[in-house]
């Protein structure tokens, strides 16, 4: 098992949460995504490290953006 934390930077609501959720957790090998609206920090547990490039992605396609 791997865990990472990210910042997403644009979530407003709760509907901000659940996009990113349901997007982040379409990545293969993610088990589950836990956001915090208040902080922006999203952490998310997967069977092996994540590729980046694949969390910008899915958090791209949600409407938002990972911070760098």
């Amino acid at each position: 098992m791997s865990q990472a934390t990210y910042t997403v930077q644009g979530m407003t609501c709760g509907h901000c949460v659940s996009s990113v959720t349901e997007e982040v957790g379409q990545i293969t090998g993610v088990s589950s995504v836990d956001v915090d609206l208040t902080t922006g920090k999203v952490t998310v547990t997967s069977d092996e490290d994540l590729d980046i490039d694949d969390v910008r992605a899915a958090v791209t396609e949600a409407g938002y953006q990972l911070a760098s």
